[in-house]
């Protein structure tokens, strides 16, 4: 769908996610424009400094339809300064732009918070939803709830629609955190304890994550809704790591550890939530987001292959 050169600001544009979305939008005719931290590169890009809650967007927002919001403070040390770091940026500063937006007459605002609202793991629950209540773990998701929060407070008596979604690992080219790791393991065939690991787990490849915030921006909707978003092959950790091996045309080398041992060890080492990501299971309800009409144009064999792929970042 061709939307008529509409404008649409994206925040994080520099950023691993937005590295994909960017592209998406401006082939289906979004003029986009770049909030960035550094000189601009381009004449639609332009400076804002850092995302704060004093940060002035008025130039940014000049002119602007839509905003996609992807920019936030992640894997930050759990300290009094990293707790004010989330604070100013993931809370005051999201909030500062969505009421800059709103004034400005922004139709769409776009917030990608984190399934981390959820918590880590629904390990002897069912897939997570839409309207669970939020249960945030570590600062990170304590965070993306708050702000979560606060945009539904300002919906009301504005013209802006505000989308939250909530993705769960994103992998793609130039992926960092987790993902990298894994990566890595992968090509170097480092051996890794997933032999025996039978749980499930949502992914999101970049691409598709792109392809729905296209969807959504694209699509009427309600003032203010919340999708969890996710790749419809939902596999166990050990698949993932076989499949991923299997698009870089190499074997994983697996072995097996009792779960209480590796659990032990990851937590003495400070890395409990390693444990989380990587043994425990985090299934998602997708059947929201199956009735926005939205199909996903990448699979999960597909996504990794291209995940592998050389960037520029």
């Amino acid at each position: 769908m061709n939307d008529g050169g509409r404008k649409v600001l994206v925040t994080g544009a520099s950023g691993f996610v937005g590295r994909h979305v960017v592209p998406v939008l401006a082939r289906s005719g979004w003029q986009v424009r770049r909030a960035v931290r550094t000189p601009p590169r381009d004449a639609n890009d332009v400076t804002i400094g850092s995302l704060s809650p004093t940060t002035d967007w008025r130039a940014a927002l000049d002119g602007v339809d839509a905003v996609v919001h992807l920019a936030a403070r992640v894997h930050q040390q759990s300290d009094e300064q990293a707790i004010e770091l989330y604070r100013n940026v993931n809370i005051e500063g999201t909030l500062n732009l969505a009421r800059a937006a709103a004034a400005a007459g922004v139709r769409d605002f776009i917030f990608v918070s984190t399934i981390l609202v959820h918590g880590r793991s629904n390990y002897g629950r069912p897939p997570f939803r839409e309207d669970d209540l939020l249960t945030p773990r570590g600062l990170y998701g304590n965070s993306k709830a708050a702000a979560e929060v606060g945009l539904k407070g300002i919906v009301p008596g504005s013209n802006m629609r505000v989308t939250v979604i909530r993705p769960p690992l994103i992998y793609g080219a130039g992926a960092k955190g987790n993902f990298a790791l894994l990566k890595r393991a992968v090509i170097n065939r480092v051996p890794l304890p997933l032999a025996d690991v039978g749980n499930r787990r949502a992914f999101l490849s970049a691409e598709n994550l792109a392809s729905f915030i296209l969807h959504r921006l694209s699509h009427p909707g309600n003032e203010f809704e919340v999708f969890l978003v996710a790749d419809r092959e939902q596999v166990s950790t050990r698949e993932f790591v076989e499949r991923l091996a299997r698009a870089a045309e190499t074997s994983p080398r697996l072995f097996w550890l009792p779960l209480p041992l590796l659990k032990v060890s990851l937590a003495i080492g400070g890395r409990k939530e390693a444990y989380d990501s990587l043994f425990t299971s985090l299934e998602l309800d997708l059947s929201k987001i199956a009735s926005t009409g939205w199909q996903q144009p990448i699979s999960l064999d597909d996504g990794l292959r291209r995940a592998l792929r050389k960037t520029d970042g």
